[in-house]
């Protein structure tokens, strides 16, 4: 699709595109992409530890459960000793 634009044509492309913005227009779009990006990642990142912190919590309470019924059985065990 884009194999018949060659470097000419892109440098073109951008200076028409500099012209019509502006340089001080061309640099606050570059500035609120970054930061998009940024909260992107910052809210990539934070669903990320939260579900870490879900799989720990339910880890943590899969073996609490455990160690509850453990000790419900061995008390059965020795009531009826």
């Amino acid at each position: 699709m884009f194999s018949s634009i060659g470097p000419w044509q892109l440098l073109i492309v951008l200076v028409i595109v500099v012209i019509v913005f502006g340089t001080n227009k061309l640099r606050n779009v570059g500035s609120d992409l970054g930061s998009a990006v940024k909260g992107f990642k910052k809210a990539v990142g934070s669903e990320e530890e939260g579900e870490k912190l879900e799989e720990k919590s339910t880890a943590t309470d899969a073996k609490v459960s455990a160690e509850k019924s453990a000790a419900k059985t061995s008390d059965k065990q020795k009531d009826s000793v």
